[in-house]
């Protein structure tokens, strides 16, 4: 603002004050009951009240008859359902403290996971080599995102999905977005591939045993079987196809693997780091990078970037390609991402 311009709030005092000087004026000439009356300041309106929950479902339901989704479908999803505080509570919560990336990648990465995967990477042999033919996803990776999401199917979440989203669509902090989830959530009940009470999930909306959220489902969930039905949450040929599908949407190449730790040299330029910079990985090797015991990297010219999770530290370092920028695509974590890595490589075949 230039000096000795006045600026909108002060006009704004200016205006106030010679308006209120011109009632005075004004009001000389007028009897004392008329003057106090010209001088009171006219009564405050009383906010409107906020829409209740019902009224909220109305206009949701409005909205999705007009997307085409049936009545009996919103009846049966929408009557009688209430928002539910647990979910309020859960969003609103802030961790207490900062995992660092040693304790999250532990945490996750565990030996009792590993041997869990190991075991379902043998079973399931047949039918991954089946799904990785189709979308081009080698099996340890889709058994490594599968025991990340959901522990391998066992932890999926007990909240009705309808009305978790319902809760949080209400609510005002991201009402859009997961208003925009509700409808696609009613999408995917309304087309049949589940019903409205077994659509269970997280308290965020994300669904089955690959932790779908509804939009994410109607992009990417698949029908392996054959069957009619995208079910991510009984069926494993779906839940392996579906990641696999998503995978290979976000760009996956079948012939990379994601990255690999490496060792940097103690005059490594940690501005070089981060994905916006690329380089062949012998420019790496060029500047002194090198795996982890020291031995040279892969003589394969890849893309790649160095990636620093650990925020402040030189340790622990990764190089890694353009499958992990599809992991981010996932999740857009970089611990996400290399602990998703780790565990497809602690499981092996590859």
């Amino acid at each position: 603002m230039n000096a000795g311009i006045p600026g909108d709030s002060t006009r704004r005092t200016v205006a106030l004050a010679l308006a209120a000087g011109a009632t005075l004026v004004l009001g000389l000439g007028l009897p004392p009951a008329a003057l106090a009356q010209a001088q009171t300041p006219a009564p405050t309106q009383p906010a409107a009240p906020a829409r209740t929950f019902d009224a909220f479902l109305l206009e949701v339901r409005a909205e999705a008859l007009g997307r085409g989704i049936r009545p009996q479908t919103l009846d049966a999803a929408l009557t009688g359902i209430q928002p539910l505080a647990r979910v309020i509570e859960l969003d609103r919560a802030q961790p207490e403290f900062t995992l660092t990336f040693e304790q999250y990648l532990n945490g996750r990465v565990t030996e009792a996971r590993v041997a869990r995967g190991k075991q379902l990477l043998d079973e399931n042999r047949e039918l991954l080599a089946r799904v990785e033919a189709k979308y081009g996803v080698q099996p340890r990776f889709i058994v490594a995102l599968w025991g990340l999401e959901s522990d391998f199917g066992r932890v999926t979440g007990g909240f009705s999905v309808i009305q978790a989203l319902a809760t949080l669509a209400y609510d005002d902090r991201r009402s859009a977005y997961f208003r925009r989830e509700l409808l696609s959530a009613l999408t995917i009940i309304d087309q049949g591939h589940i019903t409205a009470a077994s659509m269970r999930g997280s308290w965020a909306g994300a669904m089955g045993q690959a932790q779908f959220m509804p939009s994410t489902f109607l992009n990417a969930a698949a029908d392996f079987d054959g069957d009619g039905k995208r079910d991510i949450w009984t069926n494993k040929a779906d839940v392996f196809a579906s990641a696999a599908q998503l995978l290979a949407r976000n760009g996956w190449q079948g012939d990379q693997t994601w990255g690999r730790p490496v060792k940097l040299p103690d005059n490594f330029d940690v501005t070089l780091a981060g994905l916006n910079t690329q380089k062949a990985i012998g420019e790496w090797q060029d500047l002194g990078v090198r795996r982890p015991d020291g031995a040279d990297l892969p003589t394969r010219q890849l893309q790649s970037s160095i990636v620093l999770p650990q925020a402040g530290s030189k340790t622990p370092a990764y190089l890694v390609y353009g499958n992990y920028r599809s992991l981010l695509r996932w999740n857009n974590a970089a611990l996400f991402a290399v602990a998703v890595g780790t565990l497809a490589d602690r499981i092996g075949d590859g």
